[in-house]
């Protein structure tokens, strides 16, 4: 006979163990698998349709946010900053002068000229303010309002005057010496008729560090400002005698702005500053008063209409677009050797 629980046995009846089925057999049945797949795709197809739909959404923001904010530079570039009041009534022409005075700053020449042109042209400005605040700047600049003071006065036949907030120094000073009266505060700071030109000498520091300067030029005064370069006695007094020379063409226009009523003292074209009140004492300035008083009391016109010429948004973003261009062709030249 045949033992049926032999290996070899034709009769053997199955077997059934308790134990967990492993390997691929542990996978589950075949309905349940497709369930658990088709849910999972769901699942990922709606949360790609929703990225998408907030993708579209942000798109559409952004495009019409853009939109807006070139409506609005538009609209700003094609209105320029006008006197709200009417011109033809009898009013105070104001021209702001605040902060440096250089090329491309709002109080550059170009804006200021402009600015006093036409106030000196409208029927109902009784008189033109300079109203000053400003440590200095560009001589070259200020002598050309300097300039500009004197012959718009003569066409126009209107009178100017210089109101000084805290500070009219140096070439704000210069400007203001054009006008027929200057008006300070008590505590304004006035004055620093004097010239300069700064810079450093780096030498002796480049001689302890063991660094060579290696500068070429064709001249042999090309690069004498270099401040890694040493300066001869010779180049020192050419700029010196350059500083005296401009100098005395400041002193000659506060002396003829001025006039007698200037108190002349040996300290007054040192380049030192004094206040309102001692500045009306040294003749330097007028009277004490603000922007009102002259206004009610010297002008008889109370009314006051800015005139100040401002950058607009528009021209304000153009000028830092042009910066960035500038700035990203500087980045590209820079291998090429430095022509000046």
């Amino acid at each position: 006979m045949t033992d049926p629980h032999l290996p070899g046995s034709p009769d053997r009846e199955p077997t059934f163990s308790s134990a967990p089925p492993s390997g691929p057999a542990a996978s589950p049945p075949p309905g349940q698998a497709v369930g658990w797949e088709r849910a999972a795709l769901e699942k990922l197809a709606f949360a790609a349709l929703a990225e998408q739909k907030a993708t579209r959404r942000w798109k559409t923001f952004v495009r019409l946010a853009w939109l807006a904010f070139f409506v609005i530079v538009a609209w700003m570039g094609l209105s320029k900053a006008q006197p709200t009041a009417d011109k033809t009534t009898a009013h105070t022409a104001v021209v702001e002068i605040k902060g440096e005075i250089a090329a491309g700053a709002d109080a550059s020449a170009e804006f200021v000229i402009a600015a006093m042109r036409s106030a000196f042209e409208d029927e109902g400005a009784q008189a033109v303010v300079l109203l000053i605040n400003s440590p200095g700047g560009s001589p070259v600049q200020a002598g050309i309002i300097n300039d500009e003071i004197r012959r718009l006065k003569a066409l126009h036949k209107k009178p100017v005057y210089a109101v000084v907030e805290e500070t009219c120094a140096s070439a704000a000073y210069y400007i203001a010496v054009a006008t027929d009266q200057i008006f300070v505060d008590k505590a304004s700071i006035v004055g620093s008729i004097g010239v300069l030109m700064d810079g450093f000498g780096f030498t002796g520091l480049m001689e302890k560090l063991g660094v060579e300067r290696r500068l070429l030029t064709a001249g042999e005064n090309k690069g004498f400002l270099d401040p890694f370069s040493p300066q001869t006695e010779k180049q020192r007094a050419y700029a010196q005698a350059m500083l005296d020379q401009i100098h005395q063409q400041f002193i000659g226009a506060v002396k003829a702005g001025r006039g007698d009523r200037l108190k002349e003292t040996p300290e007054t074209f040192s380049g030192l500053f004094w206040s309102g009140q001692q500045a009306v004492e040294m003749g330097l300035a007028d009277h004490l008063g603000n922007l009102d008083y002259v206004a009610r009391e010297v002008v008889k016109a109370e009314e006051l209409i800015d005139y100040t010429r401002r950058d607009n948004v528009a021209e304000r973003l153009a000028k830092r677009f042009g910066a960035a261009i500038g700035e990203g062709s500087v980045r590209a030249l820079r291998s090429l050797p430095a022509l000046r």
